[in-house]
């Protein structure tokens, strides 16, 4: 009898014990580590980068979409603030150097329209996705070069967070002739 009582003894001590131990790592689970340093909002004010309200849409679809803590954007060009696009093909009408900064200036507007989605980019988690697309010759193989104007803002404004996976193609055309078109995926806080 003596026996059977120790037993029972070390079996609820056992059980005690491991709930307790799982109860401490649940814990450890629900700790959130914010980083003090990441603030974008800042690091735009800081590059001098002033956002605009975001262009409307030209056909029957929405700037972007949200479902659970993933944001789509939808394709965005290079419209300057002067209300004018940066057109025509690269390796025939651009340079590298002019891709380049008409993807960061795609990038710019593709923040804009973040912001207004989310009134706030430190609410943004993570730049997951980016798709760029070159208008360009058929020749032209530096479609990477030009689509980082677009990648390095991204990691300019986000810091780590704005690096992401990426795709940059040519095309043989986009539409009115703009160099650039890029959508974006971004997970961002509930």
């Amino acid at each position: 009898m003596k026996i059977k009582n120790l037993l029972m003894v070390f079996v609820v001590m056992g059980v005690i014990s491991c709930n307790t131990a799982q109860k401490d790592t649940n814990k450890e689970e629900e700790v959130t580590v914010i980083d003090e340093n990441y603030d974008p909002e800042a690091n735009l004010k800081e590059l001098g980068i002033v956002l605009s309200t975001p262009s409307a849409p030209v056909a029957n679809y929405v700037n972007a979409v949200r479902t659970g803590n993933l944001i789509f954007l939808a394709g965005k060009g290079p419209l300057k603030a002067d209300g004018e696009n940066i057109t025509g093909k690269l390796g025939a009408d651009l340079t590298i150097e002019e891709g380049y900064e008409a993807a960061r200036i795609t990038g710019i507007n593709q923040l804009s329209v973040l912001k207004a989605e989310l009134g706030n980019l430190n609410k943004v988690k993570r730049v997951v996705k980016v798709k760029g697309m070159v208008n360009a010759t058929p020749d032209f193989t530096d479609h990477p070069k030009v689509i980082n104007g677009y990648s390095d803002l991204m990691v300019a404004v986000f810091g780590e967070k704005g690096k992401h996976a990426r795709a940059a193609i040519g095309m043989g055309s986009l539409p009115s002739n703009i160099a650039v078109e890029i959508d974006m995926v971004v997970e961002v806080e509930d």
